[in-house]
């Protein structure tokens, strides 16, 4: 199946968290799910993101039983930044990732990937973090922040999307001024998008039904 991708707008907006329930109803409707985390920074000992992923995984997948943390990974760096910034001997090779992401392919049905940061987050100088997107072939599933100000970084995001002809899903994750949401941000994104958007506290089963009905059989 297409692996599906979750970036977001920003760091600390919940992607994650989307990856891990999506995990969860992958896992307990039968799909042999995997997890992937290529690039994370500010790691000390233990990468934490791609421990959760892990932890998630290894609840229905027998295949990652006996992985670490540091196995979905295909790098990690110490300073809490941009991959490209944190790579301070510049190390990172797009080969090394591709090939992390194909190896955990071979241990599941759907590969569920996590981002770093959000879409122009730069992994290369001049290769951001939807090049990647676009180049694994994922289905992107972009997570948007409830949050006063998130209309401008989701509108920025939604058109980069759409100028690369990338194929998308977008959500909002309740989880900051979700109280105000419903007054500062929703009146626009019902007027804009009424058909588009869903919360992820919401929405996930639906999309989810609606991506294994259309994902092609096959890893591209």
């Amino acid at each position: 199946m297409q692996p599906i991708f979750i970036s977001a707008t920003g760091t600390d907006v919940g992607k994650t968290c989307t990856a891990v329930q999506l995990i969860d109803r992958l896992g307990r409707s039968g799909i042999r799910v995997g997890a992937c985390k290529p690039i994370e920074t500010g790691v000390g000992n233990v990468p934490a993101d791609a421990a959760r992923l892990l932890e998630a995984v290894q609840r229905y997948n027998p295949a990652f039983a006996t992985f670490e943390a540091h196995d979905l990974c295909a790098y990690t760096f110490l300073l809490p930044a941009a991959p490209f910034c944190a790579d301070k001997a510049a190390t990172i090779s797009l080969d090394k990732i591709f090939d992390k992401i194909r190896q955990l392919q071979s241990h599941c049905d759907l590969l569920i990937i996590e981002g770093a940061g959000g879409l122009m987050v730069p992994i290369l100088s001049d290769y951001m973090m939807i090049d990647l997107a676009r180049d694994i072939g994922g289905h992107i599933l972009l997570v948007v922040s409830s949050e006063l100000g998130g209309i401008n970084a989701t509108l920025l995001s939604l058109e980069m999307l759409k100028s690369r002809q990338l194929p998308f899903d977008w959500c909002v994750n309740l989880y900051r001024n979700r109280e105000s949401f419903d007054r500062v941000s929703r009146p626009y994104y019902d007027a804009a998008f009424p058909d588009e958007w869903w919360t992820l506290q919401e929405g996930l089963d639906t999309f989810l039904k609606h991506f294994l009905n259309r994902s092609p059989l096959g890893i591209r």
